[in-house]
């Protein structure tokens, strides 16, 4: 008699947000890009077509009552993904460590990275026009496959190599940090906009 058990599963928590309007989180979005010149300048630098404020701002909870309001929704989110994941905190709480806005032009990508030093990584969309790329991620076993075949285009997500969802606006997805992850080319001929956060 055989069995088969499956081993450390990855999980990937998603939620749809309806507490908040997706239309006024890009607007406020698209109100600070205007006015982050840092942020506009090291996107220049570092090749992101867009803007990003990874590097320029610290401070987008309390910048605008609609981040206030999302960094709740986090906070409750993140939370129930924890206990999910059956991280044992003893009675502590992961606490949001950085928070920013990602605007990606039509032709942009975000290459394949992982968030450090951070235990719950995780996006909300804002807009996503219909030819939007759709977040990636990679199996984390994959540098460690060495021989072993590719799997069938029919075998279930839990099987792919790589896994790609499609948000919509209004869409909270959380991953542990050490996911590596991707953002294709936007074929769009909008932009797509998030809201990206690290908690440790």
């Amino acid at each position: 008699m055989a069995a088969i058990d499956t081993l450390f599963v990855t999980k990937l928590y998603r939620a749809e947000l309806d507490s908040i309007s997706a239309a006024t989180v890009a607007a406020a979005c698209r109100a600070i890009a205007q006015a982050d010149h840092a942020g506009a300048e090291w996107s220049r630098a570092h090749g992101y077509k867009g803007y990003t404020s990874y590097a320029s701002l610290d401070d987008l909870a309390v910048r605008a009552p609609e981040f206030g309001q999302l960094k709740k929704e986090f906070d409750r989110h993140v939370a129930a993904f924890a206990d999910t994941a059956a991280f044992d905190l003893r009675r502590r709480r992961l606490r949001m460590d950085s928070f920013w806005i990602n605007i990606l032009k039509p032709g942009g990508v975000h290459t394949g990275h992982i968030h450090p030093h951070s235990a719950v990584s995780g996006t909300y969309y804002a807009a996503v026009p219909a030819a939007a790329s759709a977040i990636r991620f990679e199996d984390p076993r994959l540098g460690l496959m060495m021989a072993a075949p590719q799997r069938r285009t029919d075998a279930g997500s839990d099987q792919q190599l790589f896994v790609s969802v499609k948000p919509q606006a209004g869409t909270l997805l959380l991953w542990e940090s050490w996911l590596r992850h991707e953002v294709p080319l936007n074929e769009a001929a909008q932009d797509r906009i998030s809201v990206s956060f690290n908690y440790r």
